[in-house]
């Protein structure tokens, strides 16, 4: 937990210095996944053959499904984690309920999303892990999440698109 905490307060403690940063914070927080979300849409429905669109689409779906709607919520009922604004009792840059931060929800739903386009196209699979690490230190640094929530959330999604994968036999 120590190392959770210093590394909360060394990305947190740079919100409130800048408009322009806490600006970007913010969006990549709250609003840069609906631009994810195009993106993987758009490259799911380049592929060529409806047969090939659906089977990536099927993986993408069920990745998604576990991740976030199950692995989440079981962790979640089993084990409640605080968030850092009610431990630390502060006012977040965004609005956020009191549920339980660990796992990440948006960790585990965004990275069970952008990690099957690597089997699609590794250079957008690159770009668009970097767009989800991006978003996962911003929920950090508007004061949502700690560090270990979105590693959390990371891995919900890659043990999710594993068992897709085999679920699926892709």
């Amino acid at each position: 937990m120590n190392f959770d905490l210093a590394l909360f307060n060394l990305i947190h403690n740079l919100s409130g210095k800048s408009r322009l940063l806490d600006f970007f914070g913010v969006f990549f927080a709250d609003y840069f996944g609906y631009f994810l979300i195009i993106a993987v849409g758009l490259i799911l429905f380049s592929r060529n053959g409806w047969k090939e669109k659906y089977r990536y689409f099927s993986l993408i779906s069920l990745a998604v499904i576990l991740s976030r709607g199950i692995f989440t919520e079981l962790i979640r009922f089993f084990w409640h984690r605080p968030r850092p604004f009610l431990v630390l009792n502060f006012t977040p840059l965004i609005e956020q309920a009191n549920q339980g931060a660990f796992p990440s929800g948006h960790a585990a739903f965004y990275f069970a999303l952008i990690l099957p386009v690597f089997l699609i196209n590794k250079k957008w699979g690159n770009y668009l892990a970097a767009g989800v690490l991006l978003m996962g230190l911003s929920r950090i640094f508007v004061g949502v999440h700690w560090p270990l929530d979105i590693a959390g959330g990371a891995l919900a999604a890659i043990l999710s698109v594993l068992v897709a994968k085999r679920i699926l036999r892709s």
